[in-house]
């Protein structure tokens, strides 16, 4: 599976972005678990958000609770984020990541396979 992450950009601190991943692959037989993670500067890649290869269950880190939104259309095999009222500290280089696991399963996961990343910069 390959996965193509796109949407990141600069905005200003309390903007919005939304972030696409593209998969190769259609998920429509294998189920796959999907989400995002970011890497800010001199730190380690963190994980942000999942949602289960169903589309029914998302699961987020406690920072990003109520600002991110975490969405899949696998009839398009793509996953979006959606992030609101961003803050400087949201800069970072943010991945899409998936792996296999139940259709229902969502939750912190360790990726089979990476995206390229995305710059999202956020401005204060």
């Amino acid at each position: 599976v390959q996965l193509q992450a796109s949407g990141g950009g600069l905005v200003q601190a309390g903007g919005s972005l939304r972030l696409s991943c593209a998969a190769s692959r259609r998920t429509t037989v294998i189920s796959y678990v999907m989400g995002w993670f970011r890497q800010a500067p001199g730190k380690e890649r963190e994980f942000v958000a999942a949602i289960s290869w169903s589309g029914g269950i998302t699961y987020y880190a406690d920072s990003e609770k109520g600002r991110f939104t975490i969405s899949r259309d696998n009839a398009k095999n793509t996953v979006y984020l959606q992030m609101n009222s961003l803050k400087p500290e949201d800069t970072a280089v943010y991945y899409c990541a998936a792996a296999m696991a139940p259709r229902d399963y969502s939750g912190r996961f360790p990726p089979e396979y990476w995206g390229q990343g995305t710059l999202v910069t956020v401005s204060s």
